[in-house]
């Protein structure tokens, strides 16, 4: 799989990013569920999951599928929210910033979008929904937690195999501001490099 070239500079940019040891102990709880699954044949399935399910579990979606791509990974990864919202414009652009395609399917409050990281590469839905969303069709999922309201909110998740807590800091803070796309940039690509991370460390069988 070859990404397009503006995609393959911002995934070689998160590459270069570090990653405290405290981070990679938690990374090591989702490497491990993927692992697992992989040593017994079984499909790899990721359910991102924060509040509103319009940024951080966006982002997290879109760079784990491209990294489980990338890497030759077998896996479906899925996000959700426990509130309908529509994924963040600001999101959005900033995903494009990155060098993906991004195509609208529709014009509504919540509109959907495909997503692709290359040529002929297997779109990525995105739209706002909830966790449990007929899109996100998957069972024995691994609950990967991205913000601290949905972690704390949500004690039980049906169809959960692990949960597993990877907060990140939420970039609405600086929407209106003028670090507002640097900032939507900056936990796009620390999200990329913790996900690439992630899978470049899963053996094939």
């Amino acid at each position: 799989m070859t990404l397009f070239s503006k995609l393959s500079d911002s995934v070689d940019k998160a590459l270069e990013l570090p990653i405290s040891p405290e981070r990679k102990e938690l990374l090591g709880l989702l490497i491990d569920f993927i692992q697992e699954k992989i040593n017994q044949g079984e499909m790899v399935n990721l359910n991102f999951i924060c509040t509103h399910n319009s940024r951080r579990s966006q982002f997290s979606q879109i760079w784990a599928q491209t990294a489980a791509d990338y890497y030759g990974i077998p896996a479906n990864c899925y996000s959700g929210g426990v509130e309908v919202t529509a994924f963040n414009e600001r999101a959005v652009d900033s995903i494009m910033r990155a060098g993906f395609d991004v195509i609208p399917t529709d014009t509504s409050d919540n509109p959907r979008y495909h997503i692709l990281h290359s040529r002929g590469g297997r779109p990525i839905l995105a739209f706002s929904k909830t966790y449990d969303d007929p899109a996100n069709d998957a069972k024995n999922f691994a609950a990967v937690m991205t913000c601290d309201h949905a972690d704390e909110n949500c004690p039980f998740i049906p169809g959960t195999e692990q949960r597993i807590p990877l907060r990140y800091e939420d970039p609405k803070a600086f929407d209106g501001t003028g670090q507002e796309a640097e900032k939507y940039d900056e936990r796009s690509l620390q999200i990329a490099s913790e996900l690439f991370y992630v899978f470049s460390k899963i053996q094939k069988k």
